[in-house]
């Protein structure tokens, strides 16, 4: 499971030009599941994702947490996250859950930072044609694999 955290101030989700998922300070998260991820990839990412401490503290310093700012979360799924672009020009991607494995998933993810964060999820919606607008404060981006978590 892959994720791109972008710090923002505000973030805004539309499909249809209607708008699906906004917030103002918090995370826009970028999600991508792959074939062999279960819920705990989700438990492990979705703990890393609360406890990053990425936003200032008064001294200007990234020490806070999402909820020690009370900021919001504004999730959407990216299968493309899983691209693989060795071969010619035009990316494959296999390595992408179908949407029978991804979907359940992700839906575990929103409930999950839910629970964790005492606040609903904004989100986009599974497979659809989203438009995505974001102010990036930093700009602050962290990428992150689960495939690369420390087993201890």
């Amino acid at each position: 499971m892959r994720a791109v955290l972008q710090r923002v101030s505000e973030a805004t989700c539309r499909v249809d030009g209607e708008i699906t998922g906004q917030i103002g300070l918090g995370f826009m998260i970028l999600l991508g599941v792959e074939e062999q991820d279960t819920v705990l990839d989700v438990d492990w990412l979705a703990q890393k994702i609360v406890g990053m401490r990425v936003f200032g503290d008064e001294n200007g310093l990234m020490n806070k947490a999402l909820a020690d700012v009370g900021g919001d979360i504004l999730l959407i799924s990216q299968f493309t996250l899983y691209a693989q672009t060795k071969k010619g020009n035009r990316p494959s991607f296999i390595k992408a859950a179908r949407p029978d494995k991804a979907i359940p998933l992700y839906e575990y993810m929103i409930n999950e930072l839910a629970k964790l964060t005492g606040k609903k999820i904004e989100t986009g919606i599974f497979g659809a044609d989203m438009k995505i607008s974001q102010v990036n404060d930093g700009p602050v981006t962290i990428i992150m694999d689960t495939r690369d978590k420390e087993n201890h």
